[in-house]
């Protein structure tokens, strides 16, 4: 199937979607003085499991477990680690710290796809120059700001 990708994108935005709301109850399901901290522990079992067991299966399946990736590769991957880690405990810092399930994912999942995009095209520039962005593109972005106020100014009590 030519469009693959797409299922895989709708995959990752119902997990990461789902996640905020699902670390919460973990955390009141866990309960005590350090709630927050012992359920952002099991996350990290959990992407050990996801994030090493699961890719170094697949490699070993495909041979590829011997080949030996350059320095630079693996070192802006871990980067992208560290941050995808970073964020991940920024929710939960969020969560112990006042912040709702109702009032941290509209931040985060409305500000990353802007951060994204900025990131995107400083790493990637696209060849017609920032000029030759169609400006719809920048009204997308104010858009999807203005959709996160909108929905942090009206979420449910």
């Amino acid at each position: 199937m030519k469009d693959t990708w797409l299922l895989f994108a709708i995959g990752a935005f119902l997990c990461w979607g789902a996640y905020v709301p699902t670390i919460h109850s973990g955390q009141l399901a866990i309960g005590g003085k350090s709630k927050a901290l012992w359920a952002f522990l099991f996350v990290g079992v959990a992407y050990f499991l996801t994030a090493v067991l699961v890719p170094a299966g697949l490699l070993a399946s495909r041979g590829d477990l011997a080949v030996v990736p350059g320095a630079k590769g693996v070192g802006v991957s871990i980067l992208a680690g560290v941050l995808g880690a970073g964020g991940a405990l920024c929710v939960i810092l969020a969560l112990m710290n006042g912040g709702t399930p109702a009032s941290v994912p509209p931040i985060v999942f409305a500000g990353a796809p802007i951060v994204a995009s900025i990131v995107a095209m400083v790493l990637h520039p696209p060849k017609s120059g920032i000029s030759g962005i169609n400006p719809l593109y920048f009204v997308g972005i104010l858009l999807a700001a203005g959709g996160a106020a909108l929905v942090l100014r009206f979420k449910p009590a």
